[in-house]
């Protein structure tokens, strides 16, 4: 009977454990990410030449992100990323309200190649991720 009762407890544990970074992950978020796209321009509020793939020649891409629903004022983090290798971190605030736009560019310096945005939360969490290519 003991040995069951050890069991059914070390098996209690195991589970508290495995579901634990979920629950935790599902409170730290205090937000919804409604739209993140990368363009060529930024203009009144809204993102103007959004595309996947873009010239050498364009000097600068936006990084534009929408949130909704914010519980309360927070900061969310722009990780840019050429080549798999981390090249700029912006923090930004997201204000508490149903709507909030922000973005965050990166002069690209001829770099031809693949680049890679991820936003994370104010706890370092990523949160989403976008891919581009620059030819």
């Amino acid at each position: 009977m003991k040995k069951n009762v050890c069991v059914i407890g070390i098996l209690v544990l195991v589970g508290v454990l495995w579901y634990m970074p979920q629950i935790v992950s599902a409170q730290s978020v205090k937000f919804t990410i409604s739209r993140m796209v990368v363009s060529s321009d930024v203009q009144e509020k809204e993102p103007v030449g959004i595309a996947e793939t873009f010239p050498a020649s364009t000097e600068k891409v936006y990084c534009f992100v929408e949130a909704r629903d914010i519980a309360e004022d927070t900061n969310v983090g722009f990780v840019w990323y050429y080549e798999d290798r981390e090249v700029a971190r912006v923090q930004l605030p997201l204000k508490k309200g149903i709507r909030w736009r922000t973005y965050s560019s990166k002069r690209l310096a001829g770099l031809k190649g693949n680049w890679k945005v991820e936003l994370h939360d104010a706890d370092g969490n990523t949160l989403h991720g976008i891919t581009f290519k620059v030819e």
